[in-house]
Formats: C-alpha cells, sequence, structure tokens
C-alpha cells in the first residue's frame, strides 16, 4: 500500500493548474510575437533609454520562447510529480530554485530601471511620486521576501525523508511490477 502525501498532491494540483494556464498564454503569445512582429518594432528603442530597456527589447524574442519552454516543462513535470516520479521531484527543486533567482534578479533589475530614470525637477506632485516610488519599491521587496521563502519552505519539504521515501517507494514498486510484467 502507497503512502501519498497530501502535500505533494496538493502542491502537484497548484502547479497543474497554474502552469497549465500559463503554458496556454506563453503559447498565445509565441504565436501572437511570431506571426504580427517581425522584431524591427523593438530595435526602435531611444538611444537615452535605460539600459535595461534596451537588454529587454533586443532580446524580446528570446524572453517569450523561453517562458514559454518554461511553463510547459513546469506543466509537464507537474503531472509526473503527481504520479509521483522521482526526476519530477528534482526538477520541482531546481524550477523553484531559478524562481527564487528570478524573484530577488526582478527586484534587482526594479532598482536599477528605478535609478536610471532621470530625477525630476522639484515642484508640485513630485513628493506624491517620490512617496508611490517607495510603496512600490517596499510592496516589491515584501512580495520578494514572502515568495522566496514559499519556495524556500516547499524546498526543504521536497527534500525531507518522508517525501523522498514516498517517491523512492513508488519508482520501486514500479519497477518490480515491471520486472514481474516482463518475467511472465
Amino acid at each position: 500500500m502507497e503512502s501519498r502525501s497530501t502535500f505533494v498532491t496538493v502542491l502537484a494540483w497548484i502547479f497543474i493548474v497554474g502552469s497549465g494556464f500559463a503554458s496556454f498564454v506563453s503559447v498565445m503569445q509565441v504565436i501572437m510575437v511570431s506571426t504580427m512582429f517581425s522584431g524591427d518594432e523593438f530595435s526602435s528603442v531611444p538611444e537615452n533609454a535605460p539600459a535595461m530597456v534596451k537588454f529587454m527589447s533586443q532580446y524580446f524574442h528570446l524572453f517569450i520562447y523561453g517562458f514559454c519552454a518554461l511553463s510547459s516543462f513546469t506543466f509537464i513535470s507537474s503531472i509526473a510529480l503527481l504520479k509521483r516520479k522521482n526526476w519530477a521531484r528534482l526538477a520541482f527543486i531546481v524550477i523553484l530554485a531559478f524562481g527564487i533567482l528570478w524573484q530577488v534578479g526582478g527586484l534587482a533589475m526594479q532598482f536599477a530601471m528605478f535609478s536610471d530614470f532621470p530625477s525630476s525637477p522639484k515642484g508640485e506632485g513630485f513628493e506624491d511620486f517620490e512617496r508611490m516610488s517607495n510603496i512600490v519599491r517596499w510592496f516589491s521587496f515584501a512580495m520578494t521576501l514572502s515568495i522566496s521563502g514559499l519556495f524556500i519552505w516547499v524546498i526543504k519539504k521536497l527534500i525531507t525523508q518522508p517525501i523522498i521515501g514516498e517517491f523512492t517507494l513508488n519508482n520501486s514498486s514500479n519497477s518490480d511490477g515491471q520486472k514481474a510484467a516482463a518475467s511472465s
């Protein structure tokens, strides 16, 4: 009798739904970008644009295709995680670690882009802009900290002995069943 943890089942279903939707949206984006844009639209960035804007516009197609590949891989891995495949557990650890790096990189990129904007003259409304900018920065920092903390917690749960044992037990019973079927 296999023991299946609720944690892995819930995690798999959350990611099946989320990455399934992300895969659908990203396939639509790939189709739209591939058919509607030739690439010249993104190369006409003003010379005084921030460096990050220039970089993103230069590699726009790569980001769209990369996101499609990542969301599709996550969807496939989610289904395999639900079926208790050990490679999917390991893939999830890597995907979540990449997610942490993505969150931290996005936060750093946001701070870099805010610093590239020219400073506004002191005047009416500038204080409101400065206050809103600080609120956005603190909110982004809190979200990065929260999401990264959640991903770290999930990674820690995926490497605990009971979860590893669940995947090992499942994989060994599958190979035993395959050996028995092959011998008959």
